[in-house]
């Protein structure tokens, strides 16, 4: 497995939280309908995305966003595979999905979030990562493949699998140390005003 990538200069990536809600709402309303397709496997419309965006917070699992100027570009989530999962374990497997909006890509925003979720993985005891997506979103197997992941194509859809190690108490207090950086920025953030 790669080394967890250094946050891009002039960028935030953090956990988010049911107060990130109305962030999360607005970035998923922004994505195009290419990207919003390729991180929902098919079409979505708008209801669906205000019924998906109101529950991304409170399901099983974290949500990761990566911050620009403030403002929410680029969301990774780590869920489950299967039921009965806690926060400090998600079971031997679990699954992957990312989208950045479009004009943000290339700056590192991906492979940032693909560190994080990896690294929270890894530390919930989960063991073999999936990552599904559309056989033509180039940008996703990019990255997976770049992560070492094992890809396979069937049809119009295409799964990386990657195998994490153990958790180290290296790994588990650098994550410590993030989710407490995480916790006082958004603690801190002023009301009313875009997220840090």
């Amino acid at each position: 497995m790669a080394l967890p990538e250094p946050k891009p200069a002039g960028h935030t990536i953090r956990r988010l939280r049911a107060s990130d809600r109305a962030e999360i709402l607005a970035y998923f309303l922004r994505l195009d309908p290419e990207t919003r397709a390729n991180r929902f496997m098919g079409a979505v419309g708008e209801a669906g995305i205000r019924a998906y965006a109101e529950r991304a917070v409170t399901a099983e699992g974290l949500i990761f966003g990566a911050f620009v100027s403030g403002v929410l570009r680029g969301v990774a989530e780590l869920r489950p595979s299967r039921a009965g999962a806690t926060a400090f374990d998600l079971g031997a497997e679990a699954e992957a999905a990312f989208a950045v909006e479009r004009a943000y890509r290339r700056r590192g925003l991906g492979g940032a979030l693909f560190a994080r979720i990896t690294e929270a993985a890894r530390n919930r005891r989960v063991g073999d990562l999936h990552v599904r997506c559309l056989a033509r979103n180039g940008p996703m197997r990019r990255l997976a493949l770049r992560y070492g992941a094992d890809l396979q194509a069937s049809g119009m859809e295409a799964e990386a699998a990657l195998h994490l190690e153990r958790p180290t108490p290296f790994s588990l207090w650098h994550e410590g140390i993030a989710e407490a950086f995480d916790l006082t920025i958004a603690a801190l953030r002023p009301r009313g005003l875009p997220p840090a």
